[in-house]
């Protein structure tokens, strides 16, 4: 993750979808006070900069060592028990992490992550979509569930939050995602997708994404590897 989050195209392109999907509803350049809740190995912290002041969470101590090499402001905790006050936080990220089987159960934590939201503040929340995708993949990273749609959006509303956007990603690459996930259930394949293609298909599966981050302004898309969604705590 730490090799590839910058450049491979995957990281790349969700990160500019989540970007743009951001970009609707809060200003670059603002003061906001961000928290990732599961940061991984920090890269999404280093992005945030131009937004605010940013902090992560991560359960993962592999994970915090890579963030101070990032020289990037985590600490150890889980999503189930966040380690700050009620209202802390004006924007509040979860990027795949509420799949996972450390996550004992999501509607608790996606309470929690709106716990710690000001008034009017935005979550951010991405996971793995659609159960017909399930492979090697999610067992190499200890997945528990992929999501529909609805379900990420029921998440939300059972938190209090106002869902400002719900759309699948990773749509245009679907059939192709697919084919390899079927493929990988009959080869009995095992490992993650985590990996660098030849450049061409690199530059290629990232153009698609890019467009995609473009689409999802202006339209929720109809189905995808992964679901987006943003809500907003109510004002008081």
């Amino acid at each position: 993750m730490y090799e590839a989050e910058e450049r491979q195209w995957w990281y790349a392109g969700m990160r500019a979808i989540s970007a743009a999907l951001l970009d609707k509803h809060m200003a670059r350049g603002s003061q906001a006070r961000i928290l990732d809740a599961g940061c991984g190995t920090g890269n999404n912290l280093a992005h945030f900069k131009g937004r605010g002041r940013a902090v992560g969470v991560d359960l993962s101590e592999d994970a915090l060592r890579f963030c101070r090499t990032r020289a990037v402001h985590a600490a150890r905790a889980s999503v189930l028990a966040l380690p700050f006050g009620a209202g802390a936080f004006d924007l509040v990220t979860s990027f795949d992490v509420l799949y996972h089987r450390w996550v004992s159960d999501d509607r608790a934590a996606v309470a929690e992550l709106a716990r710690v939201l000001a008034p009017g503040g935005l979550l951010l929340v991405r996971v793995p979509a659609l159960k017909m995708l399930w492979g090697a993949h999610d067992d190499a990273v200890l997945s528990r569930h992929r999501y529909t749609r609805a379900e990420v959006g029921s998440l939300l509303r059972s938190a209090g939050l106002e869902v400002l956007e719900l759309t699948y990603a990773n749509t245009l690459l679907f059939p192709v995602l697919l084919l390899r996930r079927t493929l990988d259930r009959a080869m009995s394949r095992h490992g993650s997708d985590v990996s660098f293609m030849p450049a061409p298909i690199e530059t290629a599966f990232l153009s698609l994404l890019r467009l995609e981050a473009r689409m999802v302004r202006h339209v929720r898309l109809p189905v995808g590897a992964s679901v987006l969604a943003v809500g907003r705590k109510a004002r008081g």
